[in-house]
Formats: C-alpha cells, structure tokens, sequence
C-alpha cells in the first residue's frame, strides 16, 4: 500500500454541541484523550453516532473526531457542489495529507500536543444527498481495480489531548509493518 509521508496543515477546525450535518468553524478546538473533542456531539468513549447506538450502545466510540481533507472540498466545489469546512461534518480539514492513503493505526501529530489515531474511513451516509441532490455519489469512486472508494475523510480517537488551531501542522507516524488499509469505521 502506497502511503502519504510528510507534514499536512490544518485548514480549520469545527464542532457541533447536537447531531447535525454541518460543524460550526471555530477558532479552537480542544482534544482530549479518549473522549473526542470537546463540546462535539461525538465526544465520548462510547459510540455516539446515532445509528450505531440503536444497533448497540457499548459499542466503542472509533469515531471520536472526523478529519476531511480540503483537497476533497476543491473537488466537489469544481463538480459545482456548496462545500467549505465543517459543511461535511468533519472537525478538522486538512491539505497536503493524502489522508485516504494512511494506513489504520497511523498517528497523526496535530500543533503542539494533540496525538489522534486513525481507526478507519468515513462511510458516507444519504444526509449528505438532503444537503445537496448527487452529493453522497460525488463522495463515492471506484478504483482500477474495481473496488468501491470512499473519499469523505478518515475517523479517529484521540490518544493524547491539545488544543488545535487552523494553521496547525500534521505530522503523521506509520504503524509498523505491515500496513492494514482504512476500513469503514
């Protein structure tokens, strides 16, 4: 598996108090270790994604913080989708990090302290058609070989805690060998 290696920025920050589509920009988000971000919906060491909590609420929270990379928002808006930051759900956006590419286990280094591990792929869900009609197959792709890529960003915990600021870098940590691709989480 080809892996992205080298340092990403952060392009902004977001969160939301309630279950909605769209995360308010902040100025600052703060992670905290095993729980998410502070303030977010999401934020817990149990699952909180409604759909998952019907099935089984002791299920663990894998997806406490959702990054998307801008790159992604470059090409919807091209495709002529109404895209930014937070838009899509995510926490943090991100360039120059070819976050689909990360292999599960890798530990991204945001700003000063803040330590997230990826635990797998977002699967897009039909909001993102109420949003806008023919998001949710924008966000959707096939590879050469035929296999289904879904392009609307990567999920993690958090390992340790910081504050995270638009303009942060990433610094990313591969797993040891051997790499496991990014699974729906």
């Amino acid at each position: 598996m080809k892996a992205a290696i080298g340092i990403g920025s952060v392009i902004a920050v977001s969160r939301s108090a309630v279950h909605s589509f769209h995360k308010a920009p902040e100025k600052i988000i703060r992670l905290v270790a095993g729980l998410g971000v502070e303030g977010d919906a999401h934020f817990g060491v149990m699952v909180k994604h409604r759909s998952r909590v019907a099935r089984d609420p002791t299920q663990p929270n894998l997806r406490q913080v959702h990054l998307l990379h801008a790159e992604l928002h470059d090409e919807l808006a091209r495709a002529g989708f109404r895209v930014g930051p937070g838009l899509l759900g995510e926490n943090i956006t991100t360039r120059g990090l070819a976050l689909l590419e990360l292999p599960r286990g890798t530990k991204l280094h945001i700003g000063r302290a803040a330590v997230v591990e990826v635990t797998g792929l977002r699967n897009p869900c039909r909001q993102l058609d109420a949003h806008q009609k023919g998001l949710m197959r924008a966000v959707l792709d096939r590879d050469k070989h035929g296999e289904l890529v879904r392009k609307a960003g990567i999920m993690g915990v958090v390992l340790e805690g910081g504050e995270v600021f638009a303009g942060d870098l990433i610094r990313p940590e591969l797993p040891l060998m051997p790499h496991r691709r990014l699974a729906p989480v």
